[in-house]
Parts: structure tokens; sequence; C-alpha cells
């Protein structure tokens, strides 16, 4: 009933499921709390985000609490089959190799889906499109979901305008809870962490460019900064590359970037923001990749064109020889470089994420009758309840407004 690519891996897989269970208190509490509440009991469930160990604590938590888990990918280049291995023989079915080409991936998809869920948890929109387009009687029971990444989430708008959304999803992307913290920290954590160990080179003294002023773009530029590099910000939103330059950061077009960095790294959300146009005026080992969701945002095919040969140059690293001479440096096929090349978010970032999808999940199964196919915000009491989680866990404490203080807030009398 799963497709793993070796079970033999599961003991070195329960290992790391383990350690970042360790660090996850919040989704702990709420496992302890779930398991005997049993909200899910007798629910079929689909996850389809990257398959590592944290992602295997979210799905050991529902199926915990009550439900019936088949899980898998939404990358074919992050699954770590080790981990795969280990939540298949804690109880888990695992659809997810490896390195499986594109057919195969959608393959996986769909054999998570052959049970027919009535919840799915999605990271960039995979499920609903072969739940909407390709095999809509595998929706038969589908009560709706919940869209984890920014990518999903514009995916889910654009179908929820045409009239194409055939569910309500929970936005568990823009809650504060996650994309306050996951995007900007956990992104800029692991994407550096991907590439020093890929390239095992400095980054201080080196130009890099960030093409992207959102969370992820901000924890990107953060790190960067912080590790002694020269950063430069490339923007299509005014206001966003307003706040780039107040920031710090140098702002210009990518083709004026393109002669300047060493490092090139995407978090858009779109396509070809790297192309044609900007290969020939790179350096010679320019450094490029992708901490968006889909391999598009890096023109592979372009990259493939202008090149005379390409051939691996180091484990995660294709080197592309140009006609001058010059050799550019693709990291992790142009794929989510953090995950395709590294380990992921760390384990406490992740924890405040999947607090709120398991928090959303159960909000959508309780409402579901009073919710139209759409995007939904999470409640704002969602948000603050795993933040206050976290707090506890750290060991922190805020203040509270009295009851003076919130009838001068909601008031206009000095």
């Amino acid at each position: 009933m799963s497709f793993i690519k070796d079970p033999s891996l599961a003991a070195h897989g329960i290992q790391k499921i383990e350690w970042a269970r360790q660090f996850m208190p919040a989704l702990g509490e709420i496992r302890k709390v779930f398991a005997a509440e049993q909200p899910f009991k007798g629910r079929k469930v689909t996850l389809s985000v990257h398959m590592e160990a944290k992602t295997a604590n979210l799905a050991l938590a529902l199926k915990e609490a009550g439900a019936d888990v088949w899980a898998t990918g939404c990358n074919p280049s992050s699954t770590q089959d080790d981990v795969a291995a280990g939540l298949d023989a804690l109880g888990v079915p695992v659809f997810a190799v490896c390195g499986a080409s594109p057919q195969q991936y959608t393959d996986h998809l769909r054999m998570a889906l052959e049970f027919c869920p009535e919840l799915i948890i999605d990271d960039g929109g995979d499920l609903i499109t072969i739940l909407s387009d390709t095999d809509p009687q595998l929706a038969k029971d589908l009560i709706g979901g919940c869209e984890e990444t920014t990518t999903g989430i514009h995916r889910l708008h654009a179908r929820s305008a045409a009239g194409a959304l055939i569910c309500p999803m929970m936005n568990v992307n823009d809650a504060k809870s996650k994309h306050y913290y996951d995007n900007k920290y956990g992104t800029g954590q692991s994407v550096w962490t991907a590439i020093m160990q890929t390239t095992n080179l400095t980054v201080q003294g080196k130009c890099v460019v960030v093409a992207g002023y959102g969370y992820c773009g901000k924890g990107i530029t953060m790190r960067a900064k912080g590790l002694g590099a020269n950063v430069i910000v490339t923007e299509i939103d005014p206001f966003k590359a307003l706040e780039a330059y107040n920031d710090g950061f140098r702002v210009m077009t990518m083709k004026d970037a393109a002669p300047l960095g060493d490092y090139f790294i995407t978090a858009t959300g779109c396509r070809d923001v790297i192309t044609a146009e900007h290969f020939p005026l790179m350096k010679d080992n320019a450094f490029l990749c992708n901490a968006g969701h889909f391999n598009v945002e890096v023109s592979v095919s372009d990259l493939e064109a202008a090149a005379v040969s390409h051939s691996p140059r180091r484990d995660g690293i294709e080197g592309y020889k140009m006609p001058d001479g010059r050799t550019l440096n693709l990291l992790a096929e142009g794929r989510l470089v953090n995950l395709a090349a590294g380990n992921g978010h760390p384990a406490e970032i992740m924890d405040m994420s999947f607090s709120v999808q398991m928090l959303a999940l159960r909000y959508m199964l309780e409402n579901s009758a009073s919710m139209a196919p759409g995007v939904y915000e999470v409640p704002d009491s969602i948000d603050a309840q795993v933040a206050l989680m976290r707090l506890r866990a750290a060991g922190l404490s805020i203040d509270a407004l009295t009851k003076e203080q919130q009838e001068y807030l909601s008031g206009w009398e000095v």
C-alpha cells in the first residue's frame, strides 16, 4: 500500500524523526491534546509536504489524532528516502522517492489520493490540481484542506477567481505564525546552510543577488548581510523595492545585477526570473539557485540552450560551460535549494507552521458545513494560540492589556 525506495532505511529515518520531535514543543502540546480528543477519528487525510523529518511528525500527529493518513512529497528532489521509510514503518503509508521523474512524481501524488481523502494538506497546489483537473473522481469525499506555501496560495486564488476551486482551503501560508517565521527565519537560515554545505565556499565579501523581497527574500538578505556579503535586491514591486533600499540594500534590475553577482538566489514564486538575457552577462563561476517552490524561476531550459556542455562538478552542482569559456553553476537542478540540497527549515521553525496546520485543519473540519469553496484566512485566535505555545516553550512571557488599557485603545477620548 506504499511506494518507497528502501524499507531497510527505516531505522535511520525514525532516528531523524525522533530528533526533530524533540525540538517541536508546540506541536507536541497539540499532539497530546488531540490524541486524547481524537478530532480526526476515522477521517481520511492526504498530506503532500516535503518528505523529511519535520513533515513526518506532522503526519504522525494527525495519525495520533485519529486520522487515516497517507503521505507523499511535494517536490521530487526534496524527499529523504530514509524518512519516507521510517514514516512508513511507523504506520503512515508513504508514496515518495527522491529523484523521481516528473511522471513518477505525479504518479506518487495520485497514489496518495487513491483512497479519496476527506481532508488534504497541500504544499504548492499539486493535490488540488489532480483532484480538480485530472482525477476529479478522487475528490468525491473531499471536504477541504490547507495550503502551506506562497506558490500554492497564488494558484488557489487564481482558481477561486475563475470559479474553479472545488472546496474550501485554509491559507496557512499567510498565518502570522507561518510566514513571519517560516518564510523569513526558516528560509533565511536553511537556504544559506544548503548553499554553504553544497559549495564549501565563503559568503563574506561576495556579491549576493536576491530576486524578491517578500518574507523569504528578507530572510535570505538578512542572513547574507550577517555573513558579510554585499547584497543586491531585484524587485517588481516599487514598495518592496523601496523597503529593501531603506533596509540598506542596493536595488536594481536583474539585467543590471547580472554582471555583479557571485550568488543568485530567486525567491519570487514566479517563473523566468533569470533567463537567456542574463546568462551572457554573468561572471565565470557564478552560482544560480532557487528558493521558491517550483524549478521555473531560473530558466534551466534557457541555460541548457546557452551552454555548449554541462556536467556535474560536485554533489548538487551542475556546471554549464558557456561558448566563451565561462562556467555557470546551477545548484540542486534549479529546485528548492534548501530542501533539494539541504535539510530544510530548522525544527523549531516548522514547529510553528505545522502547529498552525493541525489547528487550521481541525477548524476546517468543524466549520466546513458553512464554508463554500474559496480561500480562507486562518483565524487570529489560532495564530495567537500557536505563538503563545512557542513563547511558553521558550520560557518567555509577555504583558497583557488591563481593562483600562483596552477601553483606552477602543475609544477616542484621552
